[in-house]
């Protein structure tokens, strides 16, 4: 892979002041964007689509996980589930299962809640505006752009971690921290409205290509708690022991995590509390087990 050319736009220095960008200075730096892609774009499934069901999935499941841990579970997700109505027909349990190696289960159920919405609020199809979008669950201003740039080609104007560590390695070279309200601007200022998905996609591969070369790049994500012995460690281990075997006393489950029931107790009343579990009686099992019913 060759080496990426160093950042090569001027930028004010003046505190304050935006970026100011010429006809030709957007030109180069979207020649340089290109010019790498050219060779080094990526050849992604969900980048063959233009189904908004689709193309959300993908987002969804890219918001917090690897593109190599989501490549396997893709298409086995959309096999199982291949559009809004079979998602939001599906239990809870097996929508769970289908995603399990993804992480953030909140993010199914989220999906899930999303698919009845757009069947009862929309006839079936997601809106193709950022707004309307952003009311959904799981969904934040970055899906959906995504979301309305893919399956829509609409020029929005948004930030996720690839495209950020581009446009502070262009514009705001060895500077630590930028905040995304100015990296906006110049986000709308240089996008290709003629190609907007293709767009969007060189960026992505662009600062992927940057990482590579500089290890964490300076997309400055916020580092995580450890995950072994968290509470989100004990969440996911809950919800795998109830998907395998419902109906568990709080003590029952404790006894096969090898955990406190104290600790198992609380994160059994979040779960349930976040829509993923129901308590009968003494028992815990997965949520709408039984099957959900279509939305009239």
């Amino acid at each position: 892979m060759p080496k990426l050319r160093p950042a090569f736009i001027w930028k004010s220095q003046r505190e304050g002041e935006p970026v100011s960008l010429s006809p030709g200075e957007i030109a180069r730096f979207r020649r340089e964007i290109y010019r790498y892609y050219a060779v080094h774009g990526r050849r992604l499934p969900w980048r063959e689509t233009r189904d908004p069901y689709a193309i959300l999935v993908s987002e969804i499941m890219l918001q917090q996980t690897p593109v190599a841990r989501v490549l396997p579970r893709y298409p086995v997700f959309l096999a199982a589930f291949p559009d809004f109505a079979a998602l939001y027909r599906a239990p809870l349990s097996r929508v769970l299962e289908v995603w399990q190696g993804l992480g953030y289960p909140r993010r199914a159920l989220a999906l899930k809640e999303t698919a009845g919405l757009v069947l009862e609020q929309h006839g079936g199809g997601l809106p193709p505006e950022p707004q309307e979008l952003e009311r959904l669950p799981g969904i934040g201003p970055a899906t959906a752009g995504a979301v309305c740039a893919f399956a829509y080609e609409r020029p929005v104007a948004f930030i996720e971690t690839n495209i950020r560590r581009v446009f502070r390695h262009f514009f705001f070279p060895g500077e630590a921290r930028v905040p995304d309200r100015e990296l906006l601007p110049l986000v709308a200022r240089t996008l290709d409205r003629r190609r907007v998905r293709e767009w969007y996609y060189a960026l992505m591969d662009y600062g992927v290509g940057l990482k590579s070369q500089t290890g964490a790049g300076n997309g400055l994500r916020k580092r995580q708690a450890p995950y072994g012995g968290s509470d989100r460690q004990v969440r996911g281990e809950i919800l795998r022991t109830l998907l395998a075997t419902p109906r568990l006393t709080v003590e029952e489950v404790a006894s096969r995590l090898g955990r406190e029931p104290a600790r198992v107790r609380r994160l059994l009343a979040a779960l349930q509390g976040e829509g993923f579990l129901l308590c009968r009686g003494q028992s815990w099992c997965i949520a709408g087990e039984e099957g959900a019913e279509g939305p009239p």
